[in-house]
């Protein structure tokens, strides 16, 4: 049975509901709803104007409405009068074919036709900052290797915990956190999922961290590149297949090389096979390639990938296999929308699977300091507009996502980069002034 938001709301004492949902760049949208109109929204949804977010709309569209799914339910820890609600969104009475959360939704329903469920987690990088951008919060912040340094940890410790304790209130069962790679980030690690429930808290945690930063008189940050000297912020997704009953992990074979059902390294493959039009998605922005395509940090590594390849477990890969159950992406950033990754991950999987695709052989080695003598190896795009030329190829990507979705990303995010190439910089002027 459908569960009642309106028993909902006077069993838990919530007073307002943000019914919310997120755009194509990934943007959080939302309408705040008194407990009293929840039965109407729940029933018919929330209206917006499509056009008015970074949606394929025009003004003359009619209203869309957000229909919350009720099963998303968070309950604000922090202020429990409010609770959030991912949504659905119609138009003219059919799902928006181009909405991240409805093709993600498409892509499990696949799945699960095909006897897979999809099960993810997620590590979110972000960066603890100045108010105005322009640095990072803590002036103290400054070792060479800051990794895991404790100091810094601790004196981020009132916000990091009001982050934690709200994750374990919420059920999430969150089991570390670390000051990372770069001086002044941070990565929250909580349970893996059904990719649908990851999604939905994934989006939920940017909004919650840049809230509660907020809160504490600080700003949160999961652009990928905020600061050119320094290790970008990663979104590496740890991934399986199961049976539909998620008792059975697909991957795992104690017989397979690294304990690795010969499904998971089909899957592997499809994965590879797209890897160059998957940075369309999974790195979406035009900073984000400053991040996988970044020199020497001030670390002495980006951690972050620059080719199509696999491996161990080894951190310079494209993907890593870190425990004989499961594949990690570390392709994707902090600016990844949280249900179009998932989404484009199993499509590329999927195919993977359906055309048995091999991923090759695996390569045991330093990335960083051997790659560049390689031959043969595929190299991820240079730039944004590389990754949507690339993307806009992909057979296998528009199939998979969709024809409708593929045509509105394609449109919008073209524009955003005809929109940075207008833009002139003070290293054009330096460089062709005197020409």
């Amino acid at each position: 049975m459908r569960t009642d938001l309106v028993q909902v709301a006077k069993a838990r004492g919530i007073q307002y509901f943000l019914v919310s949902y997120t755009d194509l760049f990934g943007v959080m949208r939302s309408k705040l709803v008194p407990a009293r109109a929840i039965g109407e929204m729940q029933a018919a949804g929330a209206g917006f104007a499509g056009f008015a977010t970074h949606l394929d709309m025009t003004p003359a569209d009619p209203d869309m409405w957000a229909v919350p799914d009720p099963d998303s339910l968070i309950q604000l820890p922090w202020k429990p009068e409010v609770a959030w609600l991912a949504s659905d969104v119609i138009l003219a009475g059919a799902p928006v074919a181009h909405a991240p959360r409805v093709v993600l939704k498409r892509v499990l329903d696949r799945a699960e036709h095909l006897g897979y469920r999809f099960m993810t987690g997620v590590e979110c990088e972000y960066f603890v900052i100045s108010p105005d951008g322009a640095a990072i919060a803590d002036p103290r912040d400054t070792q060479a290797k800051p990794c895991y340094d404790q100091m810094a940890l601790l004196r981020r410790f009132d916000l990091i915990r009001e982050i934690i304790d709200s994750m374990i209130q919420l059920g999430w069962a969150p089991y570390q956190v670390d000051h990372e790679d770069a001086n002044g980030q941070f990565e929250m690690n909580w349970q893996y999922a059904v990719a649908l429930t990851t999604a939905d808290r994934h989006a939920f945690f940017k909004f919650m961290v840049k809230h509660l930063a907020e809160k504490h008189g600080l700003r949160a940050t999961f652009m990928p590149k905020p600061f050119p000297q320094l290790t970008g912020s990663g979104c590496h997704v740890h991934f399986s297949l199961w049976n539909n009953a998620g008792k059975v992990n697909l991957f795992s074979d104690k017989k397979g090389a690294l304990g690795l059902s010969a499904l998971a390294y089909n899957f592997l493959g499809g994965l590879l096979h797209s890897a160059d039009a998957l940075c369309a998605i999974a790195a979406p922005t035009v900073n984000s390639y400053k991040r996988i395509n970044a020199p020497v940090t001030a670390s002495g590594a980006t951690w972050s990938p620059n080719a199509i390849t696999y491996a161990g477990n080894n951190r310079t890969h494209l993907v890593r296999i870190p425990e004989p159950n499961r594949f990690e992406l570390r392709l994707a950033d902090g600016a990844a929308n949280p249900y179009l990754l998932p989404a484009a991950l199993l499509a590329a999987g999927l195919d993977g699977i359906a055309h048995q695709r091999d991923p090759g052989k695996r390569l045991d080695i330093n990335m960083y300091s051997e790659g560049a003598n390689l031959r043969g190896v595929r190299r991820l795009p240079l730039n944004l507009l590389d990754a949507l030329r690339i993307f806009e190829r992909s057979t296998v990507l528009r199939e998979g996502l969709g024809k409708d979705f593929t045509a509105s990303y394609l449109k919008l995010k073209s524009a955003e980069w005809r929109d940075f190439a207008a833009h002139f910089t003070a290293w054009e002027r330096e460089r062709t002034l005197d020409c």
